[in-house]
C-alpha cells in the first residue's frame, strides 16, 4: 500500500509539472495583459509537433512522417529539437498578440476570446493536414528504461519533466523578484499607463509576456510527447488542467499557479488508485469548491501592488 502511495505521488508530480508549465503560461500572460491565450492547449500540441518535426529533419526522415522506426536521435538531435520548438512557439506567441490580442485588448466585449480559440483551430486544422490524427511514438532524450527503488517504478522522462518544471519555477521566481525586467512586467501589471509613463515599453513587455507563456507551452508538449505520445489532441487536456491548476491557485500569483499544477497532478494520480472514473470528477470539484469560497484562488492576490 506504502508502495502504491508513492507511486501514485511521484507519477502525480511529474504530470503535474506538464500543469505546473502551462499554469505558469497563463499566469504571465493573465498578469501582464489582463488577457488569456485559450488555445493554450493547442500550443502545447503544437510544441510537441514541432519538436518531432525537427527530429524527423535530423534524421533525415519526412516532416509528415508518422513513425520513427528503428531511428533513434541523439543528443545533439533532441537539443536542436528542443530549441526548434521553443523558437518557433514563441514566434507563435508574439503573432498570436499581434494579431489576436492586440487589437482587441482594453476594448468592451471579449473579442480577444474568440480570437485566440480561432487561432488554435487553426493550429490544429494545419496539424491535422500535415499528420493526420494517429498519435505518433517519441522516443525520449534520457531513454525510456524504467528506474526503480524502493519498490517505486518511474520512467526517466518523468523525472526529466518534474526536474525542469522545478528549475523553471525558480528560474521564473528569480526573474520576477530579482531582475529589472521582473520589475518592469510587475510595473506593467499594476498599471500599465503609469508604467508607460515611467519609460517602461509597455507592447514589449507584453509581447515578451506571451512569447514565453508560448514557449513554455512548447516545452510542455515536447517533453510530454515520450510520455503520452504526441498527439494533436493531447493538449486540450493538458490546457484545461493547466488552467484548472492556475485558478486552483490563483491565476494572479505565478508561485501559486506552479503548486496549483503539481497538486491537481497529484490529486489525478491519487484519485486513479480509488477509481479512474471518478478522476475528474474529483478534479474538477475541487476547482468549483476553491473558486466557492475563494474566486482569486488558494494564493491570489490582487493585481495592483508595490513595485
Amino acid at each position: 500500500m506504502v508502495e502504491a502511495l508513492l507511486q501514485a505521488i511521484l507519477s502525480g508530480l511529474a504530470v503535474g509539472g506538464a500543469y505546473a508549465l502551462v499554469a505558469l503560461g497563463f499566469s504571465i500572460t493573465f498578469t501582464t495583459t489582463k488577457t488569456l491565450n485559450f488555445s493554450h492547449g493547442e500550443f502545447v500540441s503544437a510544441g510537441a509537433f514541432i519538436g518531432m518535426s525537427a527530429l524527423f529533419l535530423v534524421l533525415g526522415l519526412p516532416v509528415s512522417s508518422t513513425t520513427f522506426g528503428s531511428a533513434l536521435p541523439g543528443a545533439t538531435a533532441q537539443l536542436l529539437a528542443l530549441a526548434a520548438a521553443l523558437g518557433i512557439m514563441g514566434v507563435l506567441g508574439w503573432v498570436l498578440y499581434l494579431v489576436g490580442v492586440r487589437p482587441f485588448a482594453g476594448r468592451p466585449g471579449m473579442a480577444w476570446v474568440m480570437s485566440t480559440l480561432g487561432f488554435g483551430v487553426i493550429l490544429q486544422s494545419i496539424g491535422l493536414a500535415i499528420w493526420g490524427p494517429k498519435p505518433v511514438v517519441v522516443p525520449g532524450p534520457v531513454g525510456d528504461e524504467v528506474i526503480r527503488f524502493i519498490g517505486v517504478g518511474v520512467r526517466p522522462q518523468e523525472l526529466l519533466m518534474l526536474g525542469v518544471a522545478i528549475v523553471i519555477m525558480i528560474a521564473f521566481d528569480w526573474v520576477m523578484n530579482r531582475t529589472m525586467v521582473g520589475k518592469a512586467m510587475r510595473a506593467v501589471a499594476a498599471n500599465g499607463n503609469v508604467a508607460s509613463l515611467m519609460g517602461i515599453n509597455t507592447n514589449a513587455v507584453m509581447i515578451g509576456a506571451f512569447v514565453v507563456s508560448s514557449a513554455l507551452a512548447g516545452l510542455s508538449g515536447f517533453l510530454l510527447a515520450p510520455i503520452a505520445q504526441a498527439s494533436l489532441f493531447m493538449g486540450l487536456t493538458v490546457g484545461l488542467k493547466g488552467f484548472s491548476g492556475a485558478m486552483i491557485g490563483g491565476l494572479s500569483n505565478p508561485r501559486g499557479c506552479v503548486i496549483g499544477g503539481f497538486a491537481l497532478g497529484v490529486l489525478e494520480s491519487m484519485v486513479n488508485l480509488w477509481s479512474a472514473q471518478w478522476r475528474e470528477v474529483a478534479v474538477f470539484a475541487l476547482v468549483i469548491l476553491v473558486l466557492a469560497f475563494r474566486p482569486t484562488g488558494l494564493f491570489g492576490k490582487p493585481l495592483v501592488e508595490k513595485v
